[in-house]
């Protein structure tokens, strides 16, 4: 998938639509971006769980598998700067492509 450097988006800092300079960044996991949500790994074992013997509360037997195999591609997280505030935003939800070129 090719996409642009530069395009024209609506900058909601300025409120007007500017030039919009494309970067890819690298898209984080929910544990990375939401490191004390609910279940996240560091709550819960800053809540005294996740350790000892056991099942833990857990099912005894374990589930079967709904999807099997990898996904081959990746979403990619997108990154605009405005060009005359500098202030940077992320795109909603990336499309799915197995490699992106910045052209």
């Amino acid at each position: 998938m090719k996409v642009p450097k530069v395009t024209n988006r609506h900058c909601k800092h300025c409120g007007k639509h500017t030039e919009h300079k494309v970067t890819i960044a690298k898209r984080k996991g929910r544990s990375a971006s939401h490191p004390l949500s609910k279940g996240g790994t560091p709550r819960v074992r800053a809540r005294g769980l996740r350790r000892g013997a056991g099942n833990l509360g857990r099912y005894s037997k374990p589930t079967k598998p709904k999807m099997s195999g990898k996904k081959l591609s990746k979403k990619t997280d997108f990154r605009y700067e405005c060009a005359v505030c500098k202030k940077t935003t992320s795109q909603a939800s990336g499309t799915r492509a197995k490699k992106v070129e910045l052209v």
